[in-house]
């Protein structure tokens, strides 16, 4: 039994679209992490409400878009 892949590529048609794919694959990674729905739900106020937390946050998107801006060649044709 073959599962549909959730990431069947990398390439978006803008920037935006790339953005937003960055942050689904760092959103992913927690999850997969963590796949426990209640723990998850249970830490969100601990980082949510902690710089540091939101600031690796941050810089987890900010990798996956250097990613992800890669393999679309940064959008120039």
């Amino acid at each position: 039994m073959t599962q549909e892949s959730w990431l069947p590529t990398l390439k978006t048609n803008t920037p935006q679209e790339g953005y937003e794919l960055a942050v689904k694959l760092a959103r992913k990674a927690v999850g997969m992490t963590q796949p426990d729905e209640e723990v998850r739900k249970k830490l969100r106020p601990v980082y949510a409400n902690d710089a540091d937390s939101l600031t690796f946050a941050s810089q987890v998107v900010a990798i996956n878009f250097q990613t992800v801006a890669a393999a679309n060649n940064y959008w120039n044709e």
